[in-house]
């Protein structure tokens, strides 16, 4: 047995290293491609740095949760917009398009893969949607399956077609790393064994002994559809129904940041947004990159200063006017004169000026989620390096665990939410007519 356990590493060797001969020096594994991580579609590049972390002026509201505090953030690419409803609309045109192939693939219809197969003709598994197959909808079976995405004839509104929200469910899987890393795998080399030594704890709550990698693996299933009756759920007597009835769907409203957006509905745009886009580079035989994800309390307000430290608002001055006296951001001025900065209620992303990292509306339109749990103290005993602060709430968790951090005010607040510095929470499973949220992505390569 050890001799087969010692022999195993030479034959790795000797595979990877059989097209080059060798000299004895250390040259690395051959045939490895250099990786020039591709630049994002409408993100900004922002650099690894350090900066002070915390108020900028005085805590006007006593929330007294926050203090300054010197941190250095790893370099990043960030969104320059909020995500917009036309593209998170491809995550629910995705979504459902999914479904409908996984529905066509299981009723085994004649002559259509929907399903990926091998070259034997097996399906493979588990199931991989072939999205080249062509969907023809006058086919009997087709027809059927197309039916049952739309609502139920009794539940049509004047007799209309429309998809049921309801089976728009979305599942994805991911690795609890802090729970891995609280497990040791331990190998017997006498008896050429291992396992692994600790416990993790499931959605349930249950503490049980980790069996093997599987045991961190995690997944979840989640209804993606945004709330749109959070526009008339959250103001009690006022009139927002054609916010309701139109916002998310409505192609004017294409660029205005989507709203009704749960912290768990976000999450899972972003691994979906990962799996889409390394899908697309494996094809071309390149690396992954890093996930996309919602940033860390910390990358937030570091992008929000825009390299600009101490300083109140993204465009860096103590006001939110400019010199020709236009207000600089969109949300409450004055005493509740929405309009005069130029909106009523949330405005087209990318109306008013950039911070000097490029990125817009990092004040005002909609706060935004971050990725991280929120703790009144959470800034005194958070790390100096790429601070964060996580906890993943289970459904039986009380609402207190389920807090998360918004940043940047939105379009119903007054000036102090729009300050760098401003903390504020909402529960992750909550939605609201004025969050919404961004993506980033930590950077491959050397800093700059």
């Amino acid at each position: 047995m050890k001799k087969v356990f010692l022999s195993f590493p030479i034959v790795l060797l000797l595979l990877s290293g059989c097209r080059s001969s060798n000299n004895g020096e250390l040259t690395g594994v051959q045939g490895r491609k250099n990786f020039f991580e591709p630049e994002p579609l409408e993100m900004a590049f922002i650099p690894a740095g350090s900066f002070t972390m915390g108020p900028s002026d005085q805590d006007a509201v006593f929330a007294m949760n926050s203090i300054s505090k010197t941190v250095t953030v790893e370099a990043f690419w960030m969104d320059q917009t909020e995500i917009t409803n036309n593209k998170y609309r491809q995550f629910v045109a995705y979504v459902r398009d999914s479904i409908l192939r996984t529905k066509l693939g299981q009723a085994d219809i004649p002559d259509r893969d929907y399903f990926m197969k091998d070259k034997e003709g097996n399906v493979i598994e588990p199931n991989v949607i072939n999205w080249s197959e062509r969907i023809d909808p006058r086919e009997e079976t087709t027809a059927g399956v197309i039916e049952e995405m739309y609502y139920p004839p009794e539940e049509r509104f004047n007799g209309k077609k429309q998809v049921d929200i309801r089976k728009l469910n979305f599942t994805y899987f991911w690795v609890d790393y802090q729970q891995a890393a609280k497990a040791k795998y331990v190998y017997d080399y006498a008896n050429n064994t291992g396992k692994y030594v600790g416990q993790v704890t499931n959605r349930e709550g249950v503490r049980t002994d980790v069996k093997d990698r599987s045991s961190f693996i995690r997944h979840d299933t989640i209804n993606i559809y945004p709330d749109t009756l959070c526009w008339i759920r959250d103001f009690t007597y006022s009139f927002n129904d054609p916010q309701a009835d139109l916002y998310f769907w409505h192609p004017s409203f294409d660029n205005y940041p989507v709203v009704g957006v749960s912290w768990l509905q976000a999450t899972a745009f972003s691994r979906w947004r990962t799996d889409y886009m390394n899908s697309a580079l494996r094809k071309d035989g390149v690396a992954d990159v890093q996930a996309y994800r919602l940033p860390l309390e910390t990358e937030w307000e570091y992008a929000a200063r825009g390299g600009l430290d101490l300083s109140m608002y993204p465009w860096g001055g103590p006001y939110t006017r400019n010199y020709k006296g236009c207000f600089l951001a969109n949300f409450k001025p004055l005493r509740g004169n929405y309009i005069d900065d130029g909106n009523v209620y949330t405005g087209k992303v990318g109306s008013y000026e950039p911070n000097e990292f490029g990125l817009f509306d990092m004040s005002g339109n909609v706060a935004e989620w971050t990725c991280c749990a929120y703790h009144p103290s959470a800034y005194i005993f958070q790390h100096d390096l790429n601070p964060n602060y996580e906890y993943n709430a289970r459904p039986q968790d009380p609402p207190v665990m389920k807090r998360k951090v918004i940043r940047g005010g939105s379009w119903k607040d007054i000036a102090y939410f729009l300050e760098t510095s401003t903390r504020d929470y909402e529960y992750q499973d909550s939605t609201k007519s004025y969050i919404g949220f961004r993506n980033v992505r930590s950077y491959i390569g050397v800093n700059q």
